[in-house]
């Protein structure tokens, strides 16, 4: 076609027209919306699926609130080990009403796991009473966490099945817990680990050293599980178990020190699906239990009438205090208000999780009943149990805050005691002096020195 003939008509456009976003007029009906395709339901699907498994495997979800869970269960069961020091012959050792031909008995029958059962004499108890206080000390201050976690997990195991009636529902809690947390990586934050790897990674700390101290504890625990499989004291479900958890440590140590980056990236994909795992469960066995609890009262008659709350004032076992006891007591209309909310509080809080204000109000009102339990009825192992198992909804800023508060007090303490430094590595401040102080050369590093000394 030349270029003085006629221009040929543009063929038409397949681009659709334009959308009107002005508002329909006065009397006509708005326009439908518009369903989206099962393309583009296939593709929404796919999109949210795709961020969900990379949110759960590229991270660990609520390090504060694993790390409350950890500082109030081994603080918890520490507390009750030192307070039954003088009585835990009679609780779990030799001398209790339940013999020990009776626990191996019971043992045998349920596969539970208790060191208790390997020996029946009085060394041997101690020496698992001792492990019981050392894996408490050792999860509180998030010391080689992993380790720690399932020293705790046999503690309680072992002293808790080695006599079954002893316990009440707080020793339940802390039995379940103790076993969850070993799968969580509850030592992130608030720890002596997280304080270790700060550290290693504070820059001109160089090549971090070698962990010598983690290499002996999986030495040590590595030889106590050989020795118990080689003597047949582990069942093989419980040998699976351990045997499992010591190869998988001794994986990771080696994927952190390999050459390459993927090695350590399967490994931390693999860890942070369990511990997200194990906070769900933490957390599902809380709605559970106060799912129940609520349910189980609402068919009792006295939680019906609004008079259950009366009678455990009434008993001298729970009255540690008579004089509050009694003035509770004497008021109907307030022993009906606590009876029904507390009912109303337990049956509601697994369904308030999708509200965050009235979970956080719910909440403050079950950790407030916890607390009243522990002074009004005398069982404060049971509330501070149950008050630890509520700590894991509280919001990540609160739990935040408070850290840095119980932070900055533990500074202010330091900085006012003689001779301690501030965190901040500064040294503390010395009276001003009548003269002028003579100049000391400051001494040079050694290459001896722990990184840590030398980048400081």
């Amino acid at each position: 076609m030349s270029p003085s003939s006629p221009a040929s008509p543009a063929p038409p456009s397949s681009a659709a027209p334009p959308v009107s976003t002005a508002p329909p007029a006065p009397g006509e009906p708005p326009a439908p919306p518009k369903v989206p395709s099962a393309h583009e339901l296939r593709r929404r699907f796919e999109d949210a699926l795709t961020r969900g498994l990379g949110h759960v495997t590229t991270r660990a979800l609520g390090p504060y609130q694993t790390a409350v869970v950890r500082i109030g269960f081994a603080f918890t069961w520490l507390c009750f080990l030192l307070r039954e020091l003088p009585h835990r012959h009679e609780l779990y050792g030799p001398d209790g009403p339940w013999s020990y031909d009776l626990g191996k008995r019971l043992i045998s029958q349920t596969d539970a796991f208790t060191l208790l059962m390997w020996s029946r004499s009085e060394f041997w108890f101690e020496i698992v009473y001792l492990l019981a206080i050392a894996g408490s000390v050792m999860m509180l201050l998030g010391w080689r966490t992993r380790t720690a976690s399932v020293l705790f997990m046999i503690g309680v195991l072992s002293l808790q099945n080695r006599s079954i009636f002893m316990g009440d529902g707080g020793d339940n809690v802390i039995h379940l817990m103790a076993t969850y947390l070993v799968v969580t990586r509850c030592g992130q934050v608030w720890s002596l680990d997280a304080r270790r790897a700060r550290r290693q990674a504070a820059p001109g700390t160089g090549t971090p050293a070698r962990d010598r101290v983690g290499t002996v504890l999986w030495a040590v625990t590595g030889t106590a599980l050989a020795a118990a499989t080689l003597l047949g004291q582990l069942s093989w479900g419980w040998a699976l178990i351990f045997w499992g958890l010591w190869v998988a440590h001794a994986v990771r140590w080696a994927a952190q020190r390999a050459g390459s980056a993927e090695p350590r990236t399967v490994c931390d994909v693999l860890a942070n699906l369990a511990h997200n795992a194990g906070l769900l469960v933490i957390m599902a066995q809380v709605c559970f239990i106060y799912a129940t609890a609520g349910w189980y009262k609402v068919q009792g008659t006295r939680w019906q009438d609004g008079t259950a709350v009366y009678y455990p004032l009434k008993l001298d076992y729970f009255t540690p205090w008579p004089g509050l006891a009694d003035m509770m007591a004497s008021h109907g209309a307030v022993i009906m208000l606590i009876g029904y909310g507390t009912v109303i509080v337990q049956v509601a809080f697994p369904f308030t999780l999708f509200n965050r204000r009235l979970k956080n109000v719910l909440l403050t009102v079950m950790i407030i009943d916890h607390a009243s339990i522990a002074v009004i009825m005398g069982l404060p192992f049971f509330s501070a149990a149950m008050i630890s198992a509520d700590l894991v909804f509280l919001p990540t800023i609160f739990l935040v805050w408070a850290g840095a508060k119980v932070t900055g007090l533990k500074n202010l303490l330091l900085g006012r005691l003689p001779g301690t430094a501030p965190p901040d590595g500064h040294p503390p401040r010395q009276p001003a002096a009548e003269g002028p102080a003579p100049a000391v050369p400051a001494p040079a590093a050694s290459p001896e020195a722990p990184a840590d000394v030398r980048g400081a």
